[in-house]
């Protein structure tokens, strides 16, 4: 169930291009992931508060936690402006996986399994060639910078996660803690990028969407996943999300997927089936 929960996240994960490119046009990304965290860090916190409360959080985790949420969404735009969206999306969702695993083989002396090795090669190599179809990449060093900066800020708000949830504490709390202090950390740089957009009809709606589904709901169905699995695990299978986007494109915006996009995507989905095999094989069991 872990497992499917991430998953479920994934997808919800993977609307968020989708919903930008029905959305209104000239947006600041960087602005656009700013409104889309206040407005999800207020729900998670009003979630929070509704059952049980934001007290307890230990500092340090926290803080980790809300920084890499900040840095993350401020790292990627600014790597993907930088060095493109294809080599931008490449090394940061690619590399998170690794720095997960890293983080914890450093921390806790954990090494991560075969398998996780095996679906993290398979999905990584299937993000490159979704990313990399149809694109003209250009390589720049800051870019690069700037990505791993986002992959490393996932790994670490994925660990600091963890921390907390291992601790006790309840998805809601950790997600509300993470994000409402996230918020407040993006929060000037929706003010300097201009947030007029926020009082049109569409541009309102496309930040309510983006705060309710793909952050709000995406992260407690994570958090409740990551609770019973490890961090590059879980970072391995929010994979999905590329995955999602790409089929959504062609569904919802009649992109064309080419037979490499399409090999792409069939790495990626059968990195996610090597790790969730395990799961789907495993026979409920009936509590006494």
């Amino acid at each position: 169930m872990s497992r499917l929960q991430v998953l479920l996240a994934s997808l919800c994960f993977g609307t968020t291009g989708t919903a930008q490119a029905l959305g209104p046009a000239g947006l600041s990304p960087a602005g656009v992931g700013a409104a889309r965290i206040l407005i999800g860090g207020a729900l998670l916190v009003l979630v929070a508060l509704l059952t049980d409360g934001l007290r307890g959080l230990p500092r340090r985790p926290l803080l980790l936690a809300a920084l890499a949420v900040a840095g993350y969404q401020l790292s990627f735009f600014a790597a993907v402006a930088d060095t493109g969206v294809a080599v931008g999306t490449i090394v940061a969702l690619g590399s998170a996986p690794a720095l997960a695993g890293a983080l914890e083989w450093a921390l806790e002396r954990r090494l991560p399994t075969r398998a996780w090795a095996a679906a993290t090669a398979l999905a990584c190599a299937g993000v490159a060639m979704l990313a990399l179809t149809g694109a003209d990449a250009s390589i720049s060093i800051p870019g690069i910078l700037l990505a791993l900066t986002a992959g490393g800020s996932y790994a670490a708000y994925t660990y600091a996660a963890k921390h907390m949830l291992q601790a006790g504490h309840t998805p809601e709390t950790v997600m509300a803690g993470a994000f409402g202090l996230g918020a407040v950390v993006l929060l000037p740089v929706l003010f300097i990028t201009g947030a007029g957009w926020l009082a049109t009809v569409d541009g309102l709606a496309l930040a309510v969407f983006l705060g309710v589904v793909p952050t709000a709901a995406a992260y407690i169905l994570f958090a409740r996943g990551l609770k019973r699995l490890s961090a590059a695990e879980t970072a391995t299978l929010t994979l999905a999300e590329p995955l999602t986007a790409t089929l959504l494109g062609v569904i919802v915006l009649s992109e064309t997927l080419n037979a490499p996009a399409a090999v792409g995507a069939t790495l990626i989905l059968g990195g996610l089936i090597v790790l969730a095999a395990p799961e789907i094989r495993r026979p409920a069991t009936v509590p006494a």
